[in-house]
């Protein structure tokens, strides 16, 4: 069998999509693949507890605990120069050894990178993939449910849709290409928290899915070049 595709995720918190992930590697369904590890930026995140359960090594690396920035801090500009060191020393984790991956999957991680991570990734030709529940080009960043939902209620949510989509991971906050789009249409009556549970119910299809398609294309190119 030809090398696999080497998967590694970032995490903040439950990691019920890493689950996905974990589960959807083992049976084959994301093809000739294994995760390499699991970094999170949260000390009490569940996902480290999945990672030991599957045998995956994992790393906790915090912006304020590793020392880039003092907690509390509010100068733009420390903050921004925190972030800058933050997210280069994370690509620096992520290229050094044997733990380079030819994958990076965000699976609810909460937190935005900048050039400083995203450049030398992209300089290694490794790509980056990110689920958002929302759909392209429609409430990028925080809240997004809660804001279709808003929009909804008030009768400005555009065909009374809104949905999940997994794209490519650039600078601007949610605007990489689409990999996998799947459209939710709100109901009539329904409380946020009905909406959240039928839109958290199709993540993990979407994002093993969307892991499955882009390994494919990874894998078939380094057939392709061996």
């Amino acid at each position: 069998m030809s090398d696999p595709c080497k998967i590694l995720v970032f995490a903040s918190g439950n990691g019920s999509n890493f689950q996905a992930l974990i589960d959807a590697v083992s049976s084959g369904t994301i093809p000739n693949s294994k995760i390499l590890r699991l970094i999170v930026n949260k000390s009490k995140a569940y996902a480290t507890t999945r990672a030991e359960k599957a045998g995956i090594p994992w790393e906790y690396f915090n912006l304020i605990s590793h020392g880039f920035r003092q907690k509390g801090e509010t100068d733009p500009v420390k903050i921004q120069e925190s972030r800058d060191k933050y997210d280069a020393a994370l690509a620096e984790k992520v290229l050094k050894g044997d733990y380079k991956p030819d994958l990076v999957i965000l699976a609810g991680w909460m937190y935005v990178f900048g050039k400083a991570f995203l450049d030398p990734l992209e300089a290694e030709g490794i790509k980056i993939i990110n689920l958002h529940p929302a759909l392209p080009g429609k409430y990028d960043g925080t809240n997004a449910i809660g804001r279709a939902y808003e929009d909804f209620k008030a009768g400005k949510l555009e065909n009374n849709k809104t949905g999940i989509m997994v794209h490519y991971v650039i600078a601007q906050v949610d605007r990489g290409a689409p990999i996998l789009v799947k459209e939710i249409e709100c109901r009539e009556g329904e409380e946020l928290e009905q909406l959240e549970q039928r839109i958290h119910s199709h993540e993990h299809e979407l994002i093993v899915e969307a892991a499955a398609k882009v390994a494919g294309e990874i894998l078939d190119k380094k057939n392709k070049t061996q």
